[in-house]
């Protein structure tokens, strides 16, 4: 019987299958391949063993293991002894000069490693669909909005832009993070690797690179979980991120805003009482779960506070982070993707909020103007502050009180006036900095 959400409702099949008991395994058995041919190389174990432990340790079975765990209650113990039982005369050089952890840490590093492929593969999505978005709305020109209120105009081109240009930098830290999280160690039981004498920094180094791993420099027991808590704060930020996107989605879907609207299926339901409802549940999707990958960040940072050479208080803990935050980030990109890939952009609406304050959201161009013309810039911003409050309060067109105030039309024409009132004038560089930031990031995306 599932239990869990991510065993039947959030994740993707790859990535639940990276997490899973078996792959869990298998990544193991790869790890104690890769010891053994290490050791041959550097003459620690006969080269005839090396291949026979290759050889036979694939026959190694999950069942059996999980057997074996019942009667001893060690698991990487079980393993151990699942291996051996397939290996006949090689079975004395299983796992030999290793504690549990140079293979369980090892095994992690490689399960991180496969884990990092494939969020690497959905931010490029995530990246690419974000910059197609920039460049079809790069000068679709609408109201920005600074706490909650209309200011002045943006486009929907530097919105998704920003989106983009803070996906590119995720896929710079994910290529920053991963030698230092997907890691490997052969130190022994405190890390001295007393038990392969001279040769332990060259078995190290040999199996790490038959594993595709980087190696730790030193460690005890166990590889220091500041690498680990790097991996689930890289977790967290790329979640915050989706999550800043949806925050955004949402709002911009409310009724009185109406500006953007989540792909809608023709016999999807909103509410199972107002048949009107067209709700924004994959955006809030992503933002409930974001929550859960973050509240990852602190359980990973302790776990890095282990007495003396290593303590047991991590292991459990990092058996429910590590497949549960990973799979949800794996799984809030997909969804967010595919929000972005349908997201409808309603340009009446976006037209209507620009223009719903009647030019007051312009006031700032006529001040500047008005500065430009001569005027002290301080007097211009009261000037026109005034003229905006009269606006509002008279429920008048800004370009209408304008030009009944002498200091104003002193200065500036009516055409003038109106001129400086078009949202559609007063974008600055935002098409040229969407351009620079698509050309900058496509790359990225290849």
């Amino acid at each position: 019987m599932a239990v869990h959400p991510i065993e039947y409702r959030y994740g993707t099949e790859e990535m639940r299958y990276i997490w899973g008991e078996e792959n869990r395994f298998n990544c193991i058995i790869a790890a104690e391949i890769a010891l053994a041919r290490a050791e041959a190389v550097h003459h620690l174990v006969p080269l005839a063993a090396a291949d026979e432990i290759e050889r036979c340790a694939h026959h190694a079975s999950l069942a059996r293991a999980r057997e074996i765990e019942e009667e001893i209650s060690h698991d990487m113990m079980a393993i151990v002894k699942s291996i051996a039982e397939e290996c006949g005369d090689s079975a004395r050089w299983v796992h030999y000069g290793a504690t549990s952890n140079d293979m369980l840490d090892t095994a992690t590093g490689l399960q991180v490693k496969q884990s990092l492929e494939l969020v690497e593969q959905k931010l490029k999505k995530l990246l690419s669909v974000l910059l197609v978005r920039s460049h079809e709305n790069i000068k679709l020109v609408c109201a920005g909005r600074t706490h909650g209120q209309i200011g002045v105009p943006t486009t929907y081109g530097l919105r998704f832009a920003i989106w983009a240009s803070e996906t590119g930098r995720h896929l710079d830290r994910l290529n920053e993070i991963r030698p230092r999280v997907a890691v490997g160690q052969m130190t022994g039981a405190v890390g001295t690797q007393a038990s392969l004498g001279n040769m332990g920094i060259e078995v190290q180094e040999t199996m790490m690179t038959i594993l595709g791993l980087s190696h730790v420099d030193v460690s005890n027991q166990v590889i220091s979980r500041d690498r680990y808590a790097e991996y689930f704060m890289f977790l967290a930020n790329v979640a915050t991120t989706l999550d800043k996107i949806g925050v955004e989605l949402r709002s911009l879907q409310r009724t009185e805003i109406g500006e953007v609207e989540e792909a809608f299926g023709k016999q999807q339901v909103g509410s199972s009482t107002m048949p009107h409802k067209r709700n924004p549940i994959k955006s809030e999707q992503v933002c409930g779960l974001a929550r859960i990958i973050r509240a990852a960040v602190e359980p990973a940072l302790l776990n890095n506070t282990l007495w003396d050479e290593r303590d047991l208080t991590n292991s459990s803990c990092e058996r429910i982070l590590f497949p549960e935050a990973t799979i949800l980030t794996d799984h809030v990109l997909a969804v967010m993707i595919r929000v972005l890939e349908g997201l409808h952009v309603r340009e009446d609406r976006v037209r209507d909020n620009l223009n719903f304050l009647q030019g007051i959201n312009m006031a700032e161009s006529v001040m500047i103007e008005l500065t430009k013309k001569g005027m002290d810039r301080q007097d211009a911003h009261e000037i026109v502050r005034m003229t905006s409050m009269d606006a509002l309060a008279g429920k008048r067109p800004l370009a209408e009180v304008l030009g009944n105030h002498s200091s104003v039309t002193v200065l500036l024409t009516k055409q003038e006036i109106d001129e400086l009132l078009n949202p559609d004038n007063y974008i600055g560089t935002a098409v040229q900095q969407v351009e620079l930031v698509i050309e900058k990031l496509h790359p990225m995306t290849l």
